[in-house]
């Protein structure tokens, strides 16, 4: 009978546990990228990054100077859930962006100008979205596909033969994107995995009618985008985790004469504010490329609600 009690004790001390690091489970541990959304759940992320560079590669490799450059981008993304058993998730993402050029400080992107000159501002894509969880065996692997659709017009300057800076890419890309994480060390640690695989759509950049088409931003059509990246998290607490991270990525060429790939590592970290929304904070650094590729640093800050 002692014996016996002695095992109930210690069963209900392992319950009691066990339902305590359950419900201690913060949202940025349960909902990964490879975590998708029950029905009726909704996933809203508004992400903001800055790109700042006053460097990149000659058409090879050796570093170059350059005036400063800076690129901001809004994405927000809208996710929802539409099957019981947390299959399938449908959204809709958009992009907002804002670019200065010829030397002008960092902070002047967020005047969002429009010069043509110095200055691109505007809404530039919009993409519909879908995310499957295609094996039950494996939880935490997923994949989403997307098709981002410019919406933003051509800009010339009347009467001249001259492209205007660069904004976005003036292409249809279809973007697909492997999840996969694993948590591990009594939930500390968790590695997560990401492949994308992106086709990028339009005319060559030599085919297009200069008068009335901005050359530089056909620089990717009729190419393939390949990033593979990775992140270590470690969680402080259940409600907070830091993270480094690294990326190598491939444009290949298809058709348009240009090709480019870089090496890319960072750091940040996420912190769950309430029950329903976390800030993400994180720094990125390009260490190396090839074929005109900026050597900058990305600042970025995203808030994430999640209900």
């Amino acid at each position: 009978m002692k014996r016996l009690c002695t095992l109930a004790f210690m069963f209900t001390l392992t319950f009691y546990g066990f339902s305590q690091n359950e419900q201690e489970r913060s949202n940025i541990q349960t909902y990964t990228p490879s975590k998708l959304l029950s029905k009726g759940q909704w996933d809203i992320k508004f992400f903001n990054s800055v790109y700042t560079q006053t460097e990149r590669t000659d058409a090879g490799t050796k570093s170059v100077t350059i005036p400063r450059e800076t690129f901001f981008t809004n994405t927000t993304e809208i996710y929802t859930g539409i099957s019981a058993k947390a299959r399938v998730n449908i959204g809709l993402v958009f992009q907002i962006r804002s670019n200065t050029f010829n030397g002008a400080g960092a902070l002047d992107v967020f005047k969002f100008k429009n010069d043509l000159v110095n200055s691109r501002s505007g809404l530039t894509t919009l993409a519909p979205s879908i995310r499957v969880q295609p094996f039950v065996s494996l939880p935490t692997f997923s994949v989403t596909s997307s098709v981002y659709f410019p919406v933003f017009k051509d800009e010339a300057f009347p009467g001249e033969n001259n492209d205007p800076v660069y904004l976005d890419k003036r292409s249809v890309f279809w973007e697909t994107k492997f999840f996969y994480d694993n948590t591990f060390g009594a939930d500390k640690w968790q590695i997560f995995t990401e492949i994308d695989l992106g086709f990028n759509f339009g005319e060559k950049s030599t085919d297009a009618d200069f008068n009335t088409a901005n050359i530089s931003e056909r620089y990717a059509n009729n190419s393939l985008f390949m990033p593979i990246s990775a992140f270590l998290s470690y969680f402080p607490t259940s409600k907070s985790t830091i993270f480094i991270n690294g990326q190598q990525a491939f444009l290949i060429d298809l058709g348009n004469n240009f090709s480019q790939n870089y090496t890319q590592l960072g750091f940040g970290g996420k912190y769950q504010i309430t029950k329903i929304l976390n800030i993400e904070a994180s720094f990125g650094k390009f260490i190396r490329g090839y074929s005109f590729q900026g050597l900058g640093q990305t600042f970025s800050l995203g808030l994430r609600a999640l209900f």
